[in-house]
């Protein structure tokens, strides 16, 4: 049966069509958009009934996709405790609370502090020891880049003074050499190595559950950036037919040798479950401070982060994976961590450009990305453009960090969170919230996008370095076709065109003639994935 779309506001995102009425849908593709008289016209001979839906005068955009979220953090994280609190205090009762709710020796677990947002800045063992005396816990910062432990935690792991910090971790000290509760990047594998793992199943029911909830945000598709275990229960529910929303489920690096083995290369899967590319880390996170910089942390000597891997290491990683068919997609937030990476990327590219040649010229340059490019230094801006690498960036970032971005960097928070920037030298940009280091809602990455101020409309009408803000169109472009072409699918993807997958939103509000504040207050009153509603 044929559905009519009709009385409808539609933006395509194809600029030979950018506005029609009408949208005529067989299956799970788009038939022909237009206006009414023409879609209906069109369908009105056919012998097999259409089904006519009237929009009622609605905006009708393309599905949503978020570019980077770790889902099976996000869901697992629904059920932890809710750490993002405006005091210390108040996340220490949250914990207490639960630890009443919890047998002795269970695991209390929650996401989501930062310290940076506290008067009384980080927190301690001792702080968690009163909260909960009788189970360990375990809380993760809003980053995802800092752990909190209380003293059974810590015991739980074998940590003591002797214990050394990992290679591309640290641990919070105390004056007497004491672990104290803090642990950075690497040294949170520590803890998280004694916390019992969900299984399976639970991963399974987890994200089961959350899926729905991401249509009715208006989400379609998604860029998976957890591992395993993830992958996993995805497989499980495609084949059960319950994987309504399209995945891209990117590779861990530590997990490359087994792709590599096994002949896994980019676009492998089918338009609900693909590979995407291969996930590695040059650096940490602006809140902990380990992001790495070209020079030192605002009022600091030293403190220029940790640079996890430099652009030798990432080029003979990248080589492995260019060698398997699989892009790079590689964490970057300080601007010495972009640097090291577009290095990589220059000799990797190279290498890309001999293995054609010795092909007899076959094949295309792989999609790598950058995730996050949060800090760029003015004289690398132009290179994300210049080697075809996408900037995969989450704009509702830029509001939360920007408080801690003018603390931490100063004046050179006037080139982070530059996707204006990006956009003007060409670069192709791909939107997402990191989830569940921010809320996956995408209408509060295109408030972000396009004011640039938080929900509260602060820091002032004109936003928050205002030069970077984007048009509406844009960054709806960046949160379909950017991450459609991404997954190779910029051919079925992202527009609402003849041909194309019938997913797209039906909004509560257009966002191209509301208030530009009321966006975040915008939701889909529907949301449909392959022709069917949600």
């Amino acid at each position: 049966m044929v559905k009519i779309l009709h009385n409808a506001s539609v933006y395509t995102l194809n600029p030979e069509q950018p506005h029609a009425s009408a949208i005529a849908i067989d299956g799970e593709r788009i038939l022909m958009t237009g206006s009414d008289e023409e879609v209906i016209s069109a369908f009105s001979e056919l012998p097999q009934p259409t089904e006519m839906f009237d929009a009622e005068h609605r905006a009708i955009i393309p599905g949503l996709i978020d570019a980077h979220i770790h889902l099976e953090h996000y869901a697992l994280g629904l059920q932890k405790v809710d750490c993002e609190t405006s005091t210390r205090q108040e996340c220490i009762e949250r914990v207490a609370r639960r630890a009443r709710q919890t047998p002795a020796g269970e695991w209390v677990l929650g996401h989501g502090w930062n310290h940076n947002n506290w008067a009384e800045g980080f927190g301690s063992a001792s702080d968690l020891d009163a909260a909960a005396p009788e189970q360990p816990v375990y809380l993760t910062a809003k980053s995802l880049h800092a752990g909190w432990a209380n003293s059974i935690a810590l015991r739980l792991a074998g940590m003591g003074t002797q214990t050394p910090d990992p290679p591309g971790g640290a641990i919070g000290r105390d004056v007497s050499g004491n672990p104290n509760g803090i642990l950075f990047e690497s040294a949170m594998q520590l803890i998280q190595a004694v916390i019992p793992e969900p299984t399976d199943l639970q991963v399974v029911h987890a994200i089961r559950e959350t899926l729905p909830a991401l249509a009715k945000m208006g989400l379609t598709g998604l860029h998976d950036f957890d591992r395993r275990r993830c992958f996993v229960a995805l497989q499980s529910l495609r084949q059960s037919g319950e994987l309504a929303l399209r995945v891209v489920k990117s590779i861990p690096l530590e997990d490359l040798p087994y792709a590599e083995g096994l002949g896994l290369q980019t676009g492998f899967g089918d338009d609900y479950l693909r590979i995407g590319g291969v996930k590695a880390f040059a650096d940490g996170a602006l809140g902990p401070r380990t992001a790495a910089m070209l020079q030192p942390y605002e009022g600091e000597t030293e403190q220029r982060g940790m640079l996890l891997m430099d652009a030798e290491e990432l080029f003979e990683q990248g080589r492995h994976a260019v060698d398997s068919g699989l892009p790079l997609a590689v964490h970057a937030i300080g601007d010495r961590a972009n640097h090291e990476v577009l290095d990589a990327f220059v000799q990797l590219r190279r290498y890309e450009k001999e293995r054609r040649g010795a092909a007899g010229g076959s094949g295309r340059p792989l999609r790598h990305r950058i995730e996050h490019v949060q800090l760029v230094h003015p004289e690398d801006a132009g290179r994300l453009a210049e080697l075809g690498i996408v900037a995969s960036m989450q704009p509702i970032h830029a509001p939360s960090d920007m408080l801690m971005a003018d603390r931490f960097w100063g004046s050179r928070s006037a080139f982070a969170y530059a996707w204006r920037t990006q956009l003007q030298h060409g670069a192709t940009l791909a939107f997402g919230s990191d989830a569940p280091v921010e809320s996956p809602n995408p209408f509060w990455g295109l408030h972000a996008a396009v004011t640039r101020r938080r929900a509260d409309g602060s820091p002032g009408k004109e936003g928050w370095y205002p030069e970077q803000k984007l048009s509406v169109y844009e960054a709806l472009v960046a949160f379909t076709q950017g991450p459609a072409y991404l997954a190779g699918m910029e051919d079925r993807l992202g527009k609402l065109s003849g041909g194309y997958l019938a997913d797209l939103l039906l909004l509560s509000q257009d966002p191209f003639t509301c208030n530009p504040d009321e966006i975040k207050n915008i939701h889909p009153l529907a949301t449909m994935i392959a022709g069917r509603w949600m």
